[in-house]
């Protein structure tokens, strides 16, 4: 059989862009429309954590996209499917249910973007060999960064720009309008990225339709892997470092655009949406990306062990940034901007180790398997937290909110105590 020559410049860019896009609209984006759309904080978290949850599951069906078809066909099905949500989302948020019919799609498109995942993550090994995968590796992690400002940024600055021009004169219903118009410029963007990938895609030699495998040795092989995942040595205290890492950040996270939005006389900063796309969806990306890149370069001189302290510190205290906003209630647009950089350079720097962690425990036999159970707990630490997180905010206010996010950053310390590293890990060899 001939070799697909195509360069994977073709095709990566684009196919991590279309990974990223839709995991932000789903976990970011929705909470900021539904807040313009005066939906509560209370229903907003609940709901909104909830989508976590494909991401928390997405192992135990992963082995189905492994024994059924190709990595291809999953990437390009999964991706008309994306397409297809962010239309019935765009098309049902002027209609009179619209919370409980967008969140339908929204399910529709968390499902669809968990399974693109892992759909994409194994064409990118089918598709490079393991030099070029280790070289397009920082590129692949860019364009998805890129999807991210995307998404939390030039997408929430076009749908205020939009909610301004008050769309057909319709002043009442120009935020309903400008949000709908946004996801059917999304959809279109979307739909184009599918087709595209529909020829640019290689048709790499191993990743071909299967011959697929009895259920019983799928499942049979599944146990043996969720077996010897929990048979790890210390395997409670590493899953209570995988929940508790990111106890505060994940409230945090879930009420960091609601407190930019909200009016003053309910304790917010009063921004306006394009505001909050500039802040928090473009300075805040960069600066987490910034962040992300220094973490990883510092811990591979000296390794995660020296470094995990100094990272957990990075990913919690400058959350206190929140503490100093939700008292002071600054108009500064460059001092809102500079606490927010300063936060998400922080969880960005902190991230590398709770990320270099879960590789270091996945180590062994089954690695792949057992990261995507790290995976898994990872948004189970995110999910859980965030449901509350809404609750939590409207009945003690902004201000009590943030030290309560504080005071949960407590546990990340204690389980980065309790666990054993290898001094050596994360080092780069000669």
């Amino acid at each position: 059989m001939k070799k697909d020559t195509r360069s994977p410049w073709a095709w990566i860019p684009s196919l991590y862009f279309a990974e990223g896009l839709p995991y932000v609209i789903v976990l970011t984006v929705a909470v900021i429309m539904y807040k313009r759309l005066d939906i509560s904080n209370t229903d907003i978290a609940l709901y909104t954590s909830w989508l976590y949850l494909p991401w928390v599951i997405k192992p135990f069906w992963s082995p189905i996209v492994d024994i059924i078809k190709s990595k291809r066909w999953w990437i390009v099905a999964m991706q008309t499917l994306i397409g297809a949500a962010l239309a019935g989302v765009a098309f049902t948020i002027p209609t009179t249910n619209f919370f409980q019919a967008s969140l339908a799609f929204f399910w529709l498109l968390a499902f669809s973007s968990a399974t693109h995942d892992i759909a994409a993550d194994g064409f990118y090994m089918y598709g490079l060999d393991k030099h070029k995968q280790t070289y397009f590796i920082g590129i692949r992690s860019t364009f998805y960064r890129i999807a991210m400002i995307t998404g939390q940024g030039l997408l929430i600055i076009l749908a205020g720009y939009l909610e301004e021009i008050k769309l057909f004169g319709q002043t009442e219903k120009s935020i309903p309008l400008a949000w709908s118009f946004t996801f059917i410029i999304i959809t279109i963007g979307f739909l184009i990225i599918t087709l595209y990938h529909k020829f640019a895609l290689p048709k790499p030699i191993d990743d071909k339709d299967k011959n697929i495998k009895s259920f019983t040795d799928v499942f049979n092989d599944f146990g043996e892997t969720f077996r010897s995942f929990f048979a790890k040595k210390n395997i409670m205290t590493t899953i209570g470092m995988i929940l508790f890492y990111r106890l505060g950040e994940s409230q945090l996270v879930k009420m960091a655009s609601p407190f930019l939005l909200d009016g003053k006389d309910v304790g917010g900063l009063a921004l306006t949406t394009s505001e909050v796309g500039i802040i928090y969806g473009t300075i805040g990306i960069i600066a987490l990306t910034i962040g992300g890149i220094l973490g990883g370069y510092l811990a591979s001189k000296q390794g995660l062990k020296f470094w995990i302290w100094w990272m957990v510190l990075a990913i919690n205290l400058p959350n206190l940034v929140y503490v100093f906003l939700s008292q002071s209630l600054p108009d500064s647009f460059l001092l809102i901007s500079i606490s927010v950089a300063i936060e998400q350079f922080g969880y960005g720097f902190g991230f590398t180790a709770y990320m270099l962690y879960l590789i270091y425990v996945s180590e062994g036999k089954n690695k792949t398997a057992h990261f995507a159970f790290c995976t898994g707990f990872m948004a189970l630490g995110m999910m859980l937290p965030g449901m509350a997180s809404g609750w939590i905010q409207e009945t003690i206010g902004y201000q009590h909110f943030f030290i309560w996010v504080m005071l949960c950053t407590i546990p990340s310390f204690i389980m980065v105590k309790m666990i054993k590293i290898d001094p050596k890990f994360g080092i780069k060899t000669q």
